[in-house]
């Protein structure tokens, strides 16, 4: 409590400190908020000396090749690191799209989730799509513009794009394509498979925001404190896991709630709410929500007493939680379930 406590009077003062000097450019002060949020979890890790499993101590002693890549279109155009499982022999496989967060780039990502080492275990391949400083300055993804909400426009259409030049050089099963991201990565999973539901069969949101929650900068830092604006999202519901820290001081877990209460709207069955608790980490409640047939359509994973950070995390990257669930392959679970 007492790090959240001085986390948000940080990020408060930060705010009104930017606000004051005028227009600081896009995410200026999303990028203050999360400069904190990052030096105070590291802090955190650091006296709780988490121990770190072999297999996410970094890329390197993977056998898998994480190849360099860019695409362009009438948008703009991004870089992406790709990985290849070394067990990967041209046969069609699922394919993992993730977002980053704000200052974070793929390298970091794939460190911090640990994604990479999974998908040699599973035998997927991961894209990572890089934002770029140009684009934005605290390498957000620009979920709270406009532009950036709709089909074939701004950066949904440059990261869909991406998907499918993947797809067309490397043998990809179309009916395993999934997307997953981190805060504004999160935010920006919510737009992907929203807005090309025919691309992605299901997506990952951790620590995100609902559809077109914020339309600029004001509404964006509003949308992150709780007070988002409750958007008309296309009717296509796809089936979403969504995890968040009831102790999120970056982007309240409102925000988690609204999103899951989006997609299951509609569903006939009264979810089912499990408890749990990982041993010697957090507590956390899963609530899931299943159609007629029983079939789970989302899960909402809210996990006790934790912050903004990626949750099974590794610690080098950044924003992890090492204490649990592990979001990760909960994700990867879930995704194989949904074709």
């Amino acid at each position: 409590m007492k790090l959240n406590r001085r986390l948000l009077a940080q990020v408060r003062a930060a705010t009104r400190t930017l606000m004051r000097k005028g227009p600081a450019g896009t995410g200026a002060v999303i990028q203050e908020a999360m400069k904190n949020a990052t030096a105070m979890q590291r802090a955190a890790m650091r006296d709780m000396a988490v121990t770190m499993p072999a297999p996410f101590l970094g890329r390197d002693i993977l056998p898998g090749k994480f190849v360099d890549g860019s695409y362009a279109n009438e948008a703009g155009s991004r870089d992406y690191k790709l990985y290849v499982p070394s067990s990967y022999t041209g046969e069609p496989v699922a394919l993992l799209v993730m977002l980053h967060g704000c200052t974070q780039d793929p390298e970091d990502f794939a460190k911090g989730t640990g994604m990479n080492a999974l998908a040699e275990e599973m035998a997927f391949l991961v894209l990572y799509p890089a934002q770029s400083k140009q684009a934005n300055p605290s390498r957000c993804w620009n979920w709270f513009n406009e532009i950036d909400q709709q089909r074939g426009q701004g950066e949904p259409s440059i990261i869909a794009g991406m998907t499918n030049a993947v797809m067309a050089r490397h043998a990809v099963d179309a009916s395993q394509v999934y997307v997953a991201g981190l805060s504004a990565g999160g935010a920006m999973a919510t737009i992907m498979g929203t807005l090309y539901p025919e691309l992605y069969a299901a997506v990952g949101v951790h620590s995100g925001l609902p559809f077109a929650s914020a339309s600029d900068l004001p509404s964006a830092l509003a949308a992150m404190k709780g007070e988002f604006r409750r958007s008309q999202a296309p009717d296509r519901s796809l089936p979403i896991i969504v995890f968040h820290g009831d102790q999120d001081t970056t982007v309240h877990p409102s925000n988690g709630e609204e999103l899951v209460a989006q997609v299951a709207r509609g569903l006939p069955r009264r979810p089912a709410v499990e408890p749990g608790r990982v041993p010697d980490g957090h507590a956390y409640t899963r609530t899931v929500h299943r159609h007629h047939d029983g079939t789970v359509h989302a899960e909402h994973w809210v996990v006790h007493g934790a912050g903004h950070a990626w949750f099974g995390g590794n610690a080098l990257g950044s924003y992890t939680d090492g204490r649990g669930p592990d979001a990760s392959r909960e994700m990867l679970r879930f995704f194989r379930t949904r074709r």
